[in-house]
This record gives C-alpha cells, sequence and structure tokens, in this order.
C-alpha cells in the first residue's frame, strides 16, 4: 500500500494511520514528497473538503502536522491548544471532523519537552509563583497527571518528577476525556467508524509513537507501557 491511497475515500482507520505512519517515516530520513501541495490541489479543494484524519495536538511551534506526517493540504483536519487541553471548542471541532466530514481517524499529538506540562509540574511546588489566571485555567486540567505520577514515587518532587511520564499520563487522559466528554465520538468509535491514536512525538527523532489506540484494527502497536483496545 502507497500514499496514493489518499485517493481511496473507503479507508479504514487503520489503513489511514499506516499512511500518516509511512509520511512519518519519510519525514524522520529526510526524504519527504511533500504531497498536494501544488497549485491544482489548491483548485481541486477550494469547493470542498475531504480530509483523512482530525489531529488534536500541542500549539508548540515544533509540531507542524503535515509536516511531521508529510501530507499535503486538504489532508489532515487540525484543531491545536497549549498542552492539547480538552475544551468545548476542541471537542466541538471535532465532533465536525466526525460527523459532517467523516474522518474515520483522530489523532492525538503529544510530545516531549512540552512547556504546558512544564508549567503543570511547577504548579504543584509551594515555591511555584502565581500564573496568570487563563494560563492557569489551561494547565489545570494537566495537574492531575502530575500529582499521579508524583503518588507512584514517593521520594520525587516538582523538580524531580519525570515530565515524559507525566505527558504520557496526560495524553492518556486527553484521549480518555475526549471519549467521555463527547457521546458521539464514543459512539462512531463503538460502531467502527472511527479510531482514535494517542501517540508522543519526540522532537529530537521526529518520530511519532503511539501509545494509546482505541478501535484500530491494525498490527500497529503502541510503545511499551501503552495500550490498546
Amino acid at each position: 500500500m502507497t500514499d496514493t491511497d489518499t485517493d481511496n475515500p473507503r479507508a479504514t482507520p487503520g489503513q489511514v494511520w499506516g499512511e500518516m505512519q509511512r509520511g512519518n517515516a519519510r519525514f524522520v530520513s529526510g526524504e519527504p514528497r511533500h504531497p498536494r501541495q501544488d497549485v491544482e490541489r489548491r483548485h481541486m479543494l477550494a469547493a470542498a473538503q475531504k480530509p483523512r484524519a482530525a489531529l488534536f495536538g500541542c500549539s508548540d511551534s515544533r509540531l507542524a502536522a503535515e509536516i511531521i506526517f508529510d501530507k499535503g493540504l486538504g489532508d489532515l483536519f487540525v484543531v491545536r491548544n497549549a498542552g492539547q487541553v480538552i475544551s468545548d471548542s476542541v471537542i466541538g471541532s471535532l465532533e465536525y471532523a466526525v460527523a459532517v466530514l467523516e474522518v474515520p481517524l483522530i489523532v492525538v499529538l503529544g510530545h516531549d519537552e512540552c512547556g504546558a506540562v512544564r508549567a503543570a509540574i511547577d504548579s504543584t511546588s509551594l515555591e511555584s509563583p502565581a500564573l496568570p489566571p487563563h494560563i492557569w485555567r489551561l494547565i489545570a486540567p494537566i495537574v492531575p497527571a502530575v500529582r499521579r505520577v508524583l503518588r507512584a514515587d514517593p521520594g520525587s518532587t516538582a523538580s524531580s518528577v519525570d515530565p515524559d511520564a507525566v505527558g504520557r499520563e496526560h495524553l492518556r487522559d486527553t484521549v480518555g476525556e475526549l471519549l467521555h466528554s463527547s457521546e458521539l465520538i464514543s459512539e462512531a468509535v463503538a460502531e467502527g467508524r472511527l479510531a482514535i491514536v494517542g501517540a508522543n512525538y519526540r522532537l529530537e527523532e521526529g518520530t511519532a509513537v503511539p501509545d494509546i489506540i482505541v478501535g484500530v484494527t491494525t498490527d500497529v502497536a503502541p510503545e511499551t507501557g501503552g495500550t490498546s483496545t
């Protein structure tokens, strides 16, 4: 199967995730194709869009979704905020992608060295200065993940806790909250029309590694310690 499968309107969630993995592999190897970025493609999309997948990720400037997965115009429906934190606007946008655009896959993309995760960790220290209210409300949903990681290692502190472990916990929380908060999305998963992949992007390597997979019937396995349902 090649990336020309983007023309297949009946692709399964697993097939679409496979396409995204192949695009990421091209990016990692330094051999991206930069597909579907020409004038013809722009004209083709002017009247309507039919993206292959929706991606909900962090706003970090190093996580440009179409570059990481070697995609083009109209391939990805992208929703981003700092720390990939669930909100009403995020859920509404992803429900639109599923119900109207009929995407078969949602990718939730976290990453290492995340500033929002770092801010959530630092906020648990008694010496931490008060954050501006809007920033605090943004990172507050990450704090439960911080506290779970701290409890798992009683000797750890805000200065010594593993931020990658916190990021993984928060990624799984995000996927769980998305399913819990959206009946439309959870029903689409239950019916086999939709899958969700929670992946961690590694900045140095450029790899997007699956950690939690919900609904994908494929041989793709999550990284060690992850889960698949």
